[in-house]
């Protein structure tokens, strides 16, 4: 087990932890009080963003194949909803997440470790 003020915590799990930390208070504020529903967004745009210390997306080192889309993840939830607007704004969704994930890491380029 790793936590972030643990001496013997791993660079990379202490990084992922801290562009959590920064960009999750965000995110709340971005999407209200549903921002819950939207957890399993911000896991997949992470987890499938460009990482230059391993080179890769951290999901594409492990499993060695890019994710399938989010879009048909989603609970019937919003049985109101065509499919073309599901698609649209998960889509704009993930674009907001990540966004807010390269400003996290942006902010810690500039913070000292």
């Amino acid at each position: 087990m790793s936590t972030t003020y643990h001496p013997q915590t791993d660079g990379q799990s202490e990084r992922t932890i801290q562009t959590l930390e920064d960009m999750l208070p965000t995110c709340v504020i971005d999407f209200g009080k549903g921002w819950d529903r939207y957890l399993p967004l911000v896991e997949f745009s992470y987890n499938n963003s460009y990482h230059t210390s391993i080179k890769a997306a951290p999901f594409e080192a492990l499993y060695g194949r890019k994710c399938r889309s989010p879009i048909c993840w989603e609970e019937d939830r919003d049985s109101q909803l065509t499919i073309p607007e599901i698609i649209h704004e998960t889509t704009e969704k993930i674009i907001q997440i990540k966004s807010r994930i390269q400003a996290a890491r942006d902010r810690q380029k500039v913070m000292p470790m």
